[in-house]
């Protein structure tokens, strides 16, 4: 279930509080080579399966971390939805640490809560912490702080 939001007010009630959770996705070999082949990254650790399984100390493919990076607008759609909006503008990343590589076929999600919240003349500027949570692993595969910002309609 994820939290509506029409308004600054209605952001501030969420400061300090963890916003959600998004559903797993699981992070296939297409999405991996698609991945590579729109970023020119195509490194045998995340494109080449039977070289990975016997090279890799991973003893598989991975995928590229920021393709990981770039699920954030799926998943966030899932925690959070805003209504009566102009835009809203990807601002930022912070504090971003990759902390353990998501291997070909691992489920991950986003968990995410509202570190702070400003109203800057109008616009609503969030920092939401967030983790990619890999199903079955303690450590996530990354953490850091969003920053965004909610042009919201009067």
């Amino acid at each position: 279930m994820s939290i509506t939001v029409r308004s600054f007010e209605e952001f501030k009630q969420y400061e300090g509080q963890e916003l959600g959770v998004s559903e797993y996705l699981q992070i296939t070999q297409e999405q991996i080579n698609k991945f590579a082949d729109a970023t020119l990254d195509d490194q045998w650790i995340h494109t080449q399966p039977e070289r990975a399984e016997k090279e890799s100390a991973f003893g598989t493919t991975i995928a590229h971390g920021y393709l990981t990076l770039s699920l954030v607008p799926h998943l966030w759609n899932q925690i959070l939805q805003a209504e009566n909006l102009k835009m809203m503008v990807n601002y930022g990343v912070e504090k971003l640490r990759f902390a353990q590589p998501v291997k070909v076929n691992d489920r991950v999600r986003l968990k995410a809560s509202l570190h702070s919240i400003a109203n800057l003349r109008g616009v609503v500027k969030i920092e939401v912490d967030v983790k990619l949570e890999i199903e079955g692993q303690r450590k996530p595969a990354y953490s850091g702080i969003l920053v965004l910002l909610y042009h919201f309609n009067d």
